[in-house]
Formats: structure tokens, sequence, C-alpha cells
């Protein structure tokens, strides 16, 4: 299994953002995390990346335990948040150089950007800075760094954020593209992402994993659609 997630409870204060929760995601698997706002997606998905640490409970990424200072795990990671954080004075292919070169990539540094440019469709704005462009090209460049190590686990959270239809499906293509050689974590608020790229479903509600199966299966429980099963556990 790639990612493994063993009781692990995370609390802020008197409030429990995950309680004892436990899942594992393989390889090869696209999987959809998603929940309401303050469900403990957020909150998981540093813990799963590093960012965080758990008070009890246990993660592990590629047999890797991960956690504040794990830098090795971090290398088997392709991390792409919600906001996107990019330096955009940088031009595009300065900033993949940059990121290739935390990843100490050395000579298959300039292989690496060629690559992900085009793997991502950036080619056409590759030489402009990361200010001018469209939210979407902003968001192919936050796929692009996630992607330009070659890592094993893809974390990404509302990938298609800003896409227009085109790019959108353009993005949801490569990601399945991705998930027959790596394990893909997505969190959308889509559900037709979901039916369209996702092989398996994990609904979070109040720090509690409230479902967890192939889609078809999670799908049925409500006897309709996704979205349908998502607003009777959830009652959102």
């Amino acid at each position: 299994m790639s990612i493994s997630v063993t009781h692990v409870t995370k609390t802020y204060g008197a409030q429990k953002a995950l309680d004892n929760v436990s899942f594992t995601i393989n390889q090869g698997e696209i999987a959809a995390f998603i929940g309401p706002n303050g469900a403990g997606k957020s909150t998981m998905m540093r813990i799963i990346t590093g960012f965080l640490a758990t008070d009890t409970g246990e993660v592990t990424v590629c047999g890797l335990p991960t956690g504040p200072g794990m830098t090795e795990v971090r290398r088997l990671i392709g991390y792409l948040p919600e906001n996107n954080p990019l330096y955009t004075e940088m031009y595009v292919r300065e900033y993949l150089g940059y990121v290739a070169d935390i990843y100490k990539m050395g000579r298959k540094r300039k292989e690496a950007v060629n690559t992900v440019i085009e793997r991502t469709g950036l080619a056409p704005e590759q030489n402009k800075k990361i200010g001018s462009l469209s939210k979407g090209y902003r968001q192919r460049v936050g796929l692009a760094q996630a992607l330009i190590h070659n890592p094993q686990v893809l974390i990404l959270d509302e990938a298609t954020t800003g896409l227009d239809p085109n790019q959108i499906i353009e993005i949801r293509n490569l990601i399945s593209e991705l998930g027959t050689e790596r394990t893909v974590r997505l969190s959308t608020h889509i559900m037709q992402e979901v039916e369209a790229i996702c092989s398996r479903v994990i609904i979070i509600d109040h720090g509690h994993i409230v479902a967890d199966g192939p889609l078809a299966e999670i799908s049925a429980l409500a006897g309709a659609s996704l979205e349908d099963t998502f607003r009777q556990l959830t009652g959102k």
C-alpha cells in the first residue's frame, strides 16, 4: 500500500479535527477524499504530506513514516494545495527549474522541466512570468511542480480550480493517466470530477470516515447518485 493511515487523531484545543481515522490507498488507485467544509480533509492532507504531526496514530507513505522533519518521505510525494502558492515574479520555466533544484535533480533537471511542461500543456506559456498567467495556467504550473520529481504519490487539492471546460478535460485525462502508475489522493467539491476519474471514494464528516469503498458501491448507498449519497451521509 502507498498510503496507510492507522487510528489517527488530531485535535485543535477542544476540537477534534480527526477522530481515530484509518484507511489505506494502494498504488494505481485514484481515491477521492471528500467531505463538507471543516470535515478534516485539509488536516488529513497536511498530516500525510508531513506538515503536521498526529496526536495519536500512524501515517506511512510507501512504508516510510510521515511527519515534520521527515524529509526523505517528502521526495515520494507530489503536493498541489488548494491555494496553489507560487512565486509570481518568476518565469514559468525558471520556477520549475527552481523546484527541480530543491529536489536536487542535478543533470536530470533540464529533462524533467521539459517533460513536465509538455505533460501539463504549459509550452505556450513557459517563457512568461507566472503573475501574468490566467488562473487556469497558474493551476497547471502548480500541477507541474507537483510532478517534476516524478513522485510515487500525488496529493491533489481542487486540482481543476479555475480551468475552463476544455482544460478541465485535459487535466482530468492527465490525472487518470498518472493514476495508472502512481497513487493519487484527490480532494474536490465537484462530484462529477470524482465520477469521471476516481475508482474509490472516502467520505469524511466531523473527523470520522463515514463511507469508504469503490465508486459504484458508494454511489449506490442512497440508491441513486454519489451526490445523493454524500448529502445523505453528511447532511449537506
